[in-house]
């Protein structure tokens, strides 16, 4: 059931209305983007400025930019400069990706305010986790202002990352859906990486555990260019996978991760072959789409739009991997894994980074997941060890 209730405060709301003490007057440098606003789609670097007169030094800027307009894998963006604010702009996504002693020279702490969308290959956390070894080696304070996971804090699938396949998408060991928010990300990675930077994060209020995006009453920004609506996100933590094979994610259409394609495939016989999984949550259209750019850009694509009819029991990871598994067999001389380079990753094969081992990529060509038991092998995550490992890290019960 959906609900319009509006009592979520966001931790940027929450911040501006009772600053946290290592805000007080002190120079601060913000690393923030589009989707950093408050209920009213005001941005926080003007909320920020206005709220604390002079002490606002400098921006700094995730994947995608401090606008959100570059598009992924390795689009890079440049340094740049806020005319308004009189402030530059550092950009994390780039030939660097961490904060420098340059950058961070001038400010006393560093405050981030970024949306994450409860998946693990999302890079906002892992620039997160530079941001804080980088303070923590010139001894300042991060201060994170916490944001809802907008797929909810209790769904979690996709066994954890093995650490042999550490990358830009994943620096530890996590499994695909986790189920925190971003501040509790935040604390989590402090200590699972054994940074200890001084971390302070500004926690909602009023959000539950089991509250989707559309239930907190706060607005929707895209805090990436392709995922232009919330409910995306119910599907990304499973079809981020098809980015690491030659089959369309949807980039380029108005629908990308909800729709999938490639010109050899046949919507037909993919939906008979996927209806014998019996995935739960599910439905399928039938659906026809040129990308305007990325993968098939200009080609007339055939392929499935994934309808989430039931919220509670969709299995997006799970999902996913039947799609793959059933292209690969039905299409087996056209479907390719894609080579590196995969977010700067130059070596390991893309699908293996994202899927945190080469276990699905050796499934799939075997041709070993012909069946909803050999699926879930390759989904399970012990809940409660993982639980467990959160423990201490999450603010919300």
């Amino acid at each position: 059931m959906v609900s319009n209730d509006q009592s979520v405060i966001s931790g940027l709301e929450a911040c501006l209305r009772d600053p946290p003490p290592p805000l007080s007057s002190c120079r601060f440098g913000l690393l923030m983007n589009q989707a950093s606003v408050n209920r009213q789609g005001e941005a926080a670097c003007y909320l920020m400025a206005n709220a604390f007169p002079g002490w606002l030094t400098a921006l700094f800027s995730p994947q995608h930019g401090l606008w959100g307009k570059q598009q992924a894998n390795m689009i890079e963006t440049t340094d740049s400069y806020h005319v308004e604010l009189d402030l530059p702009v550092y950009s994390l996504y780039r030939d660097i990706r961490r904060p420098t002693e340059k950058m961070l020279d001038g400010i006393d702490c560093l405050v981030i305010d970024l949306q994450d969308v409860g998946t693990r290959v999302y890079t906002y956390q892992w620039t997160i986790s530079y941001c804080l070894e980088a303070c923590q080696q010139a001894g300042l304070p991060v201060v994170v202002l916490d944001r809802v996971n907008p797929i909810g804090g209790l769904q979690v699938e996709g066994v954890c990352l093995d650490l042999e396949y550490t990358s830009f998408v994943g620096r530890a060991s996590q499994p695909m859906r986790h189920g925190l928010t971003v501040g509790e990300l935040s604390r989590w990675i402090n200590r699972e990486l054994q940074i200890d930077a001084e971390l302070e994060v500004v926690p909602l209020q009023g959000w539950d555990r089991s509250q989707l995006f559309d239930q907190t009453g706060l607005p929707w920004v895209a805090p990436s260019p392709n995922l232009p609506d919330w409910e995306t996100c119910l599907v990304y933590p499973g079809q981020v996978i098809l980015e690491a094979t030659n089959v369309s994610e949807g980039r380029g259409t108005e629908k990308p991760f909800r729709q999938f394609g490639a010109p050899y495939i046949e919507s037909f016989p993919l939906l008979q072959r996927l209806e014998q999984f019996e995935l739960p949550g599910v439905t399928w259209r039938s659906t026809t789409f040129e990308p305007t750019f990325d993968k098939w850009s200009g080609h007339r694509c055939q392929g499935l739009e994934l309808v989430v009819d039931d919220r509670a029991c969709f299995r997006p990871y799970q999902t996913t991997l039947a799609v793959v598994a059933s292209i690969a067999q039905l299409w087996p001389a056209e479907f390719e894994w894609l080579p590196p380079p995969y977010e700067y990753e130059m070596e390991k094969m893309p699908v293996d980074v994202v899927t945190g081992s080469d276990a699905v990529r050796r499934a799939v060509d075997r041709g070993e997941l012909g069946g909803s038991q050999a699926l879930e092998s390759l989904c399970k995550v012990d809940q409660q060890s993982w639980w467990e490992r959160t423990a201490s890290a999450r603010l919300y019960e």
